[in-house]
């Protein structure tokens, strides 16, 4: 690979432009062991590795850009969530986050259920071999079809998002024969997002039937009364990327709430409470998640809480992380193709990815780290936006970060914390091909989900 150096772009903090980015680490080469995968480090010749294996390898015998996922990590992670929670709580991985056959069998056989939003994501599950019983079907306007197929499969949940959602449901598994277990999704008017909540109306949303106005408590009284529903529990989801518990705690509050007046009202206790996932991680050293058992203990001692006060018995508890398990399992895995210095404000670096395997920085101006992975370098930082191949100037993946000043066409970089919603919003704009996932464990590496091909584009192009 090319290690020529290219004409100088800006290096020191002095001449930096304004904007939000984190000053240069002490060592570039150095891997927070926040934002990686537990395996990722590097080797003898400076060049990343994971599961043991050279990105180098990797780049060779895949191709690039690739996602490059730690199987041993995922594991890890999932068994983390399930240790933390116990046999007293149930644990559903959000399948939006990534979902493949591999990793439904590695979730079956962590002893996870699965949470999923969509017909197709459902087949997944279920070509896989995930027991049924162990599958949530969630989404806010699940068809006739979907439903059927869930009832008959004997999903373990649906998630009723409305009021004709509700009645779809009750309508199926009647004709189907069938109680189906439900629970109802609530919006409790809390939004929770990194470091703050805001207690205030949030019911303007798509999901969910707001707790406000006697809207959840009415949802409730219809789904007691079809002979199709069996009512197990509420639902509350209440934000993403979430650091602070203080968010639970007022939906706790609020949900518990609605399961007394259920019970002053019907004479029934609902038999548990799912409180949702967004928890988050660390997209770059800034971030500071928490760990599951914390996680576990605080969500368990608050609807503990809550329910001794209303008199209730505390009800079964799941929750349903997906980013906080396949975030940090995965990087993306790419080679630089041109590099072009703006004197007086930074370095563009273009790679042969973008916006097509990465939609979150232009679609959410999500943050991310990066490093040079094929080698090392005691060059000196400068600052530099990593942006893809794409006819789009928002096509960016990492907005400002530092990379050595002799970053050159034909190194390897990678940006970790990838696992999460990249392959699964990834689309084929501008005729792109997705790229692979790479599952790396123990010193070997197979595909888990191919790369995209000129065939496959054309395949669908019937005109």
């Amino acid at each position: 690979m090319s290690r020529s150096a290219h004409p100088a772009g800006p290096r020191h903090a002095d001449v930096l432009p304004e904007g939000h980015y984190t000053a240069p680490a002490d060592d570039l080469n150095a891997l927070d062991p926040k934002v990686w995968a537990h395996t990722v480090g590097r080797d003898a010749d400076g060049v990343v590795t994971v599961g043991g294996i050279a990105v180098t390898q990797l780049a060779e015998e895949y191709g690039t850009p690739a996602y490059i996922l730690d199987e041993a990590d995922f594991r890890d992670r999932a068994r983390a969530w399930r240790t933390a929670f116990g046999t007293d709580a149930d644990v559903f991985y959000a399948g939006k986050a990534f979902l493949s056959r591999a990793v439904v069998r590695w979730l079956d056989e962590e002893g996870l259920n699965l949470d999923v939003c969509s017909g197709g994501e459902l087949a997944t599950a279920l070509s896989a071999g995930m027991p049924a019983e162990r599958i949530a079907f969630h989404g806010n306007n699940k068809s006739p079809e979907e439903i059927e197929r869930a009832v008959r499969a004997g999903v373990g949940r649906i998630v009723l998002d409305s009021f004709q959602e509700i009645v779809r449901v009750a309508h199926v598994a009647e004709s189907l024969g069938k109680r189906q277990p439900v629970q109802i999704r609530i919006t409790v008017g809390v939004e929770a997002h990194t470091h703050e909540f805001i207690a205030t109306a949030h019911e303007d949303q798509k999901f969910g039937i707001p707790l406000a106005g006697g809207q959840a408590a009415e949802a409730v009284r219809r789904a007691l009364q079809l002979d199709g529903l069996d009512v197990i529990g509420i639902h509350s989801h209440i934000g993403s990327q979430i650091f602070d518990m203080s968010g639970f705690e007022v939906a706790a509050h609020r949900v518990v709430g609605l399961l007394k007046d259920v019970r002053d009202e019907h004479g029934v206790e609902l038999a548990e409470i799912d409180l949702g996932g967004g928890l988050g991680i660390a997209y770059t050293s800034d971030d500071d998640p928490r760990e599951p058992h914390e996680i576990a203990k605080a969500l368990s001692e608050i609807v503990t809480r809550e329910c001794e006060g209303a008199r209730l018995r505390t009800p079964r508890i799941s929750v349903e992380p997906g980013r906080a398990i396949v975030g940090p399992t995965a990087f993306t895995l790419y080679e630089v193709g041109t590099v072009k210095p703006l004197e007086g404000l930074r370095t563009y670096v273009s790679v042969d990815g973008g916006m097509s395997d990465n939609i979150r920085t232009a679609l959410y101006d999500a943050e991310y780290s990066v490093a040079l992975a094929s080698r090392t370098s005691d060059a000196e930082p400068m600052l530099v936006r990593v942006v893809g191949k794409h006819c789009e100037s928002g096509d960016i993946v990492v907005k400002d970060a530092f990379l050595p000043g002799d970053l050159a066409p034909g190194d390897l970089i990678a940006v970790p914390a990838t696992g999460a919603y990249c392959r699964s919003m990834a689309s084929n704009y501008n005729h792109a091909m997705r790229p692979p996932v790479v599952a790396v464990r123990d010193g070997a590496a197979r595909v888990i989900v191919r790369r995209e091909t000129e065939e496959d584009l054309l395949r669908l192009d019937v005109g």
